[in-house]
């Protein structure tokens, strides 16, 4: 027979398993999310976490990060956004999933591209410091969660690239804004070419704001999750920014970049290129004869309006084009060639640049009823 004291003692016992219960189911939910949302006493810290997708960015994740920026912004001191796991920060936008939502007349790809550059636009405007470390693979939607933000951190590891035009598509997440402010024509030749950057490059460059060794990041991590101003940032970086980088690798080169990609068209960079002898020229125009006609052209037109648009303007510019592409075959066509069926043999329509007219480059860029990126409801 069991006493008071041990009926007590039983249900407490119960008691402390069901709350255990949930704290583990509330932990293996949060191990398993593809975001996780981390609320930091001031500050607030969010971690992409698909890393077996390399972090790529998907509907469900910019669902969940977009609310939780917008709410953070008036009750948080700092924001820190990272990826899980040591290769990658962000490997770019789950266009696979993009394209074969697509095929099947689903809509997926313009809610996706919607919410995408919504996200992309507030932390652009943010009022509190927005802290992204880029250790690892950092590409497409992933530069578009970090290029935005104040506060850039690369490490070794850092691997940049915008390769949209390889996959029939074009350098959006803002690309039109930042790439066209990059030093020189450097912005032209990274969206035209999709060059990767490594490593202190990309500091040089001017996508990183700050650079350390990978092997400090969580340290540094630590320190930045207590800071509470953007001065606390600043000393903490101090601490941590490695000052000795090597020279940038394309130093030598970037007179030829400003020269040959200033030309008007994608045939005059390529006739300039042609007349240059060196290893770097050749390797660029076999980089240049992979991509799509369609998308190099367009590309192009896009960065001479971006120039001179904010990222506002820029960024609904690059819904109306998402929409667009989503109606030409190349964006597939060279999805399934490098993503599905991993064939490396896109068969691009038209061919070849000469093919490419101003007005299939202008159908691109037509303004589709589909709705405002910031004036509809995310």
């Amino acid at each position: 027979m069991l006493t008071n004291t041990s009926v007590l003692s039983v249900r407490q016992y119960f008691k402390t398993i069901l709350v255990t219960s949930r704290k583990m189911s509330s932990q293996l939910n949060n191990v398993i999310d593809d975001v996780i949302i981390e609320d930091v006493g001031e500050n607030g810290r969010i971690i992409l976490n698909r890393p077996k997708a390399l972090n790529a960015l998907n509907l469900s994740m910019v669902k969940k990060i977009y609310p939780v920026l917008r709410d953070w912004e008036t009750k948080k001191k700092i924001v820190l956004l990272k990826g899980t796991g040591e290769k990658s920060f962000c490997a770019g936008g789950d266009v696979r999933a993009v394209i074969e939502a697509n095929l099947k007349g689903d809509k997926l790809g313009q809610e996706f591209f919607k919410t995408e550059y919504a996200t992309n636009g507030l932390i652009g405007s943010y009022k509190i410091p927005y802290i992204s470390l880029i250790d690892g693979i950092v590409m497409g939607g992933g530069v578009g969660l970090s290029l935005h933000g104040q506060y850039r951190i690369a490490t070794e590891r850092t691997v940049f690239a915008m390769p949209e035009t390889q996959i029939g598509f074009f350098p959006d997440v803002g690309g039109s804004y930042f790439l066209p402010r990059l030093e020189g024509k450097l912005g032209w030749y990274l969206a035209l070419t999709g060059h990767r950057l490594k490593g202190s490059d990309v500091l040089k460059a001017g996508i990183a704001t700050h650079f350390c060794n990978s092997k400090d990041i969580n340290e540094l991590e630590e320190s930045l999750m207590k800071c509470s101003s953007a001065r606390d940032i600043e000393q903490a970086l101090r601490c941590f920014e490695m000052k000795d980088v090597p020279e940038f690798s394309l130093k030598s080169v970037l007179p030829k970049i400003d020269d040959y990609f200033s030309a008007a068209t994608i045939e005059e960079i390529i006739i300039k290129l042609e007349m240059d002898s060196s290893k770097w020229a050749e390797e660029t125009i076999k980089l240049l004869n992979k991509m799509s006609p369609t998308s190099l052209k367009v590309t192009l037109k896009q960065l001479e309006l971006g120039k001179t648009m904010n990222l506002k303007e820029c960024l609904e510019l690059e819904y109306a084009m998402s929409v667009n592409f989503l109606n030409h075959s190349d964006f597939s066509e060279g999805v399934r060639a490098l993503l599905i069926d991993k064939d490396q043999q896109p068969k691009w329509k038209p061919p070849s640049l000469s093919e490419v007219s101003d007005e299939i480059v202008n159908s691109h860029f037509r303004i589709p009823n589909k709705g405002s990126v910031f004036n509809s409801k995310i």
